[in-house]
């Protein structure tokens, strides 16, 4: 009797606790701490971070410098002003740390007083790599590739701003990208003196970027151990919007300009990394020149010998981040794998390969001094991005920092979970499924059907801050979210085989594990069901439109509407010429065969669409086209449009109207 009083009382406290609860809403999300990065001190004691955090009144975010013991102890904030401060590095003695203030690099005290401006550049200095001896450090700015001083490049900028003519001449492709017109400055290398504060363009009269302008990021420089050398990835192809022909080089610091090519790819080479003895550089390479989300393996060049060596060639796995071990004998990465972004210990000798983390998504590796632990990024569809660490044998999974955790506790999640189902050829397709916060097996939900961008990308165990599959699920959604044909972490053949193949084998993917939902999941309301995708995603969408009429409702995000004109508006040609094995005047077959608009006699489900008028990747003429189509076709259909957003809503009001917009869209069609 007694044992039964207890368990009642369990039962009741169990609901009391989640009766205090409530389902996340917009704000929640908007409120929440974003950490974009980290640092661990050189004792291993201390972590910096920085955490952006956002105010929907004021319409925009700001970030914050903290500082936490590795052991998750004593969180304080260094620097929180107005201005914002991020990237916090502790210097090599680990006694200051360097941050990015006002658009140039400082240094303060550990306690974030002593404030020192390390750069002054009238154009700008980020991405800050230390040298490991503190004395030097690399960081990058945009200039005019011509100018040799700062006062140049402050002459041509005023020049240009107080000219009445504003008119450019374009005489190349890639004159504008992603959501900026690129004009004639060039992000170049440069190489800072610490103590006298003076500094050197390695890259001077370069007309290429360091990073590249695509495929680039701040992981695409690296110093020697020794300080004597740079390695880093530029693309010398002379029309760069056909070309993801990026390579890796190295440099001499007393030769600035005259730079030597390591790699030999014809495909994407990029993110150098020195081994700790120095006696090698590590790359990423992809073999397939113009494919951007080929298998990425891990290269090794002996600086002696100049021998390279492609690591990981038989493994069937796209390596990320790379961070070698003390003793150089194991390197750590990163990778997708299946539903999850993992964590993996590769063997240099045997080839042994481990899976340290599986679940979550996990990224931004950092290595203890001694070797033993692993710090990184996780989040997970329930948790937005802590710091963690883990024994680099896999073992001892700790969280560190916890930011978030007064509202998370506030917060009823959905039940995260995965299933197969079998689609094109017999293939098993992975899918997330996430119900409803205060789930009931005995009701009767309605679904949303999320189809993800890329094509080759993946849904995955995360916390997404504009596709948030537990908001989506907030509203008592069950939410399936699919990873068919195009989609990364199920071997490279998988990815390969959308290619060509846009509305073909993804297709049945896709509707097949839609009719798998619906007949076994049977608290999934068959007569309510919605789709929603963007980038590719949209597509899919207005694929959809013109072949599949079971949805009451849809949301086509920034999607391709025209394969033809979509080539002609975009920037990053290597793209579309890949994925319809030409241009249109090669393969005409292919860009008829898959277009959307070539079905609209067949359009029927209400549809709503998103845009972004600074969206370069997918011009606003797609989505002006399929708008004109729908309405002169009497389909039920209105238009969100964003006179200042690009392939993504950023801005905190214009994402609780977006939410709001697709919300409302979808409850209106409900039977």
């Amino acid at each position: 009797m007694k044992r039964f009083f207890l368990i009642l009382i369990l039962s009741i406290s169990a609901l009391t606790i989640s009766a205090q609860k409530r389902a996340m809403t917009i704000e929640d999300m908007w409120n929440m701490k974003r950490i974009t990065g980290f640092n661990l001190s050189p004792d291993g004691k201390s972590i910096v971070f920085a955490a952006t955090s956002y105010d929907m009144d004021k319409n925009k975010g700001n970030s914050d410098i903290w500082m936490i013991s590795s052991e998750g102890k004593y969180l304080h904030a260094i620097k929180n002003s107005e201005a914002g401060e991020s990237a916090p590095k502790f210097t090599t003695d680990g006694n200051k740390i360097s941050y990015e203030f006002k658009n140039n690099i400082w240094l303060c005290d550990l306690d974030g007083s002593n404030n020192v401006q390390l750069t002054d550049l009238y154009t700008g200095a980020s991405g800050l790599v230390w040298s490991k001896d503190g004395k030097f450090a690399l960081f990058v700015s945009s200039v005019y590739p011509d100018c040799t001083t700062q006062l140049c490049n402050e002459k041509k900028d005023k020049e240009a701003e107080e000219s009445k003519v504003k008119a450019k001449i374009f005489t190349e492709l890639m004159y504008r990208h992603w959501n900026e017109w690129r004009g004639d400055k060039r992000s170049h290398l440069f190489l800072l003196n610490v103590k006298t504060k003076e500094y050197v363009d390695l890259t001077l009269n370069s007309k290429f970027d360091v990073p590249p302008i695509a495929l680039g990021a701040d992981v695409d420089y690296a110093l020697s151990p020794d300080g004597n050398e740079v390695a880093f990835t530029m693309n010398t192809d002379k029309d760069l919007a056909t070309s993801t022909n990026n390579d890796v080089f190295i440099i001499n610091e007393k030769s600035p300009g005259q730079y030597k090519k390591i790699s030999v790819s014809g495909g994407n080479d990029n993110g150098p990394v020195y081994s700790p003895d120095g006696k090698y550089i590590a790359f990423h390479s992809m073999a397939r020149a113009g494919f951007e989300s080929d298998k990425q393996t891990l290269m090794l060049y002996n600086r002696t010998s100049g021998e390279l060596k492609n690591v990981t060639e038989k493994l069937d796995i796209s390596i990320g981040q790379i961070l070698f071990s003390p003793d150089g004998k194991f390197v750590y990465y990163d990778a997708d794998r299946e539903a999850f972004h993992s964590i993996f210990k590769y063997d240099l000798e045997t080839g042994e390969n481990t899976v340290l983390i599986k679940d979550g998504t996990n990224t931004s590796m950092q290595l203890s001094s001694d070797g033993n632990k692993i710090y990184f990024l996780r989040n997970q569809s329930i948790l937005p991005n802590e710091i963690f660490s883990v024994d680099t044998d896999g073992n001892n999974l700790k969280q560190i920092t916890n930011i978030n955790g007064e509202l998370l506790s506030q917060i009823q999640f959905g039940e995260f979970d995965t299933f197969l189902s079998v689609g094109a050829n017999k293939a098993k397709v992975q899918s997330i499924i996430v119900k409803p916060p205060f789930f009931n097996p005995n009701k009767k939900y309605p679904l949303i059907f999320l189809i993800h961008g890329g094509p080759q990308g993946n849904w995955a165990d995360d916390f997404h801050y504009r596709w948030n599959t537990q908001l989506f699920a907030s509203k008592g959604y069950v939410v399936v979210a699919p990873n068919p044909r195009g989609s990364t972490g199920y071997g490279q053949k998988f990815t390969d085989e959308i290619s060509g193949d846009w509305g073909g084998k993804v297709y049945t993917d896709l509707i097949n594990t839609y009719d798998y939902a619906i007949k076994n999941f049977k608290f999934i309301d068959a007569n309510n069901t919605f789709a929603a995708g963007a980038s590719y995603g949209g597509y899919m969408i207005n694929w959809l439109e013109g072949h599949f009429n079971k949805f009451n409702a849809v949301v086509s995000h920034d999607g391709v509407y025209n394969i033809e004109s979509m080539y002609g508006s975009t920037e990053e040609l290597w793209f579309p010429e890949w994925e319809m094995k030409g241009t249109p005047w090669q393969n005409r077959t292919l860009y008829e065969k898959w277009s959307p608009n070539r079905f609209v006699k067949n359009f029927k489900t209400p549809m709503l669409i998103v845009h972004g008028a600074l969206d370069f990747r997918l011009s606003e003429t797609q989505a002006f086209e399929l708008f004109t189509a729908l309405q002169r076709k009497g389909v039920p259909s209105k238009f969100l449009y964003f006179p200042d957003e690009f392939h993504f809503v950023t801005k905190p009001q214009n994402a609780r109207l977006w939410w709001n917009t697709i919300f409302d869209w979808f409850e209106q069609y409900k039977k």
